[in-house]
């Protein structure tokens, strides 16, 4: 059996889905946040079963090790620690920690 490709539609579809799901999971946090992570968890598997990258804007809303939704202030805290952006977990206290990178200056003379 040969490698099958994915068509670009469906992929399409699949990314269009990816961001509705993100967008449900922040408007329904507020009255339920387990079907939160639940929309993430299905926006996680859409994601990796055609192989598309979340942005960094959404890879930042939910936590790595136990995958809930996260909202700084309510269920995670977002704090900055040499030069990293550290997002705590309150759910299973665990860190996330993101090098803050300098924007890349020019050389001399340019």
């Amino acid at each position: 059996m040969g490698y099958r490709r994915k068509s670009n539609e469906n992929v399409n579809i699949a990314k269009e889905r990816v961001v509705k799901l993100f967008k449900l999971a922040d408007d329904i946090f507020s009255e339920d946040s387990s079907l939160s992570d639940r929309y993430v968890d299905l926006a996680r598997k859409i994601a990796m079963k055609f192989k598309i990258k979340l942005s960094s804007s959404q890879k930042r809303k939910f936590c790595k090790h136990c995958y809930s939704y996260l909202r700084p202030g309510i269920n995670c805290r977002v704090r900055t620690v040499s030069n990293k952006l550290v997002y705590s977990c309150f759910k299973c206290k665990k860190f996330t920690r993101i090098p803050l990178i300098k924007s890349v200056t020019t050389k001399k003379g340019q």
